[in-house]
């Protein structure tokens, strides 16, 4: 099952008796169970409707006692169980707590109408060697909920505005990623802000993410050596000192600098295998938006010329470890020798 179908079954009131949510998304993982709240649960008496428990405090027979007990004062109640024990891939079955999971796949039979089980298990997969993992996958009770990449991140920032009544460029979302980082959390704080300056119904556009979001070290690393590529000394001396001034080490610039010099390398070598953009990020692990860039730039270099210089690179990074050369003259010098 997947997070719009349930989400569709749930708002039209036909909510399953257990859920199994589980990944490394940890945010959307919350989003679901506040939007299940939502939908089944009276605001009101939310705090009476929402039972907690964790496998590695409480055995899963109290879990299913709660969930057959009808609720007092509220309507529906939900039986949250946070675990990774039961069902995750690695997870200990045994321990301090001794759980009877015959009893919970008992339950399954007869599930109470008025309870709604979630297990919430922050794992990338589940054991499904495990007889109830593989009960619960019959049911299709199962949600994935991997981390989002390359394009689903912009395209969440984009529906994210949309529900608040505000549109983001493709580009402003591209650049909202490459300044914010891949965390939704911290990406819904950063889109919510620029929500709130572009008002209802407004635009969000490259400008103001630009003068909005704090660019990360790793932007300004780019523009470093986009600075170099193009000769200009002076704007790339300037960004080094900016660097310098936020306290960010000169050997973890000489090592941004490298990955960049390594990602254009890794890139002109896709290029002569036909690889597409697309490709080339799902093979380097990177946004499309990165990518694009990085190719871009790339194009003023020959395989060659970024070797010598990601080899210079690894020449200075022992230099300055070993204390055969001052940090910041090091770096320094480096950029001077490329943008010469």
């Amino acid at each position: 099952m997947d997070m719009r179908t349930a989400a569709k079954e749930i708002k039209e009131g036909k909510n399953r008796p257990i859920y199994v949510v589980y990944g490394k998304d940890r945010y959307r993982m919350q989003e679901f169970v506040s939007y299940l709240s939502d939908q089944l649960l009276d605001a009101e008496h939310r705090d009476l409707g929402l039972v907690k428990f964790d496998t590695s405090e409480s055995s899963i027979d109290e879990a299913v006692l709660e969930a057959e007990t009808l609720p007092f004062f509220v309507a529906h109640k939900i039986v949250l169980i946070r675990d990774q024990t039961l069902l995750a891939a690695g997870g200990k079955e045994g321990g301090k707590i001794e759980h009877n999971t015959d009893r919970l796949l008992q339950y399954l039979k007869e599930p109470c109408d008025t309870s709604t089980i979630v297990f919430v298990v922050p794992v990338e997969k589940l054991d499904e060697r495990r007889k109830l993992v593989k009960q619960l996958k019959s049911q299709d009770a199962l949600l994935s909920f991997p981390e989002l990449a390359g394009q689903e991140l912009t395209r969440w920032i984009v529906r994210r505005a949309s529900g608040q009544g505000r549109t983001i460029t493709e580009d402003a979302a591209e650049l909202i990623v490459l300044r914010a980082g891949t965390a939704l959390q911290q990406l819904a704080q950063e889109v919510d802000k620029l929500c709130l300056f572009a008002g209802q119904g407004g635009t969000v556009g490259r400008e103001d993410v630009e003068r909005l979001l704090v660019s990360s070290v790793e932007e300004d690393v780019f523009a470093l050596v986009d600075a170099m590529t193009g000769r200009q000394t002076g704007r790339a001396l300037g960004i080094y000192k900016d660097l310098l001034l936020r306290r960010e080490e000169p050997i973890k610039i000489a090592a941004l600098m490298a990955r960049q010099f390594r990602i254009m390398l890794q890139i002109k070598g896709l290029e002569e295998q036909q690889y597409s953009p697309q490709q080339m990020a799902s093979q380097l692990g990177l946004h499309p938006y990165v990518v694009k860039l990085s190719a871009e730039k790339a194009k003023g270099f020959g395989q060659k010329e970024l070797a010598d210089r990601l080899s210079k690179l690894a020449d200075l990074d022992f230099k300055m470890k070993t204390g055969q050369v001052d940090k910041v003259l090091g770096v320094e010098l480096f950029l001077l020798s490329m943008s010469a």
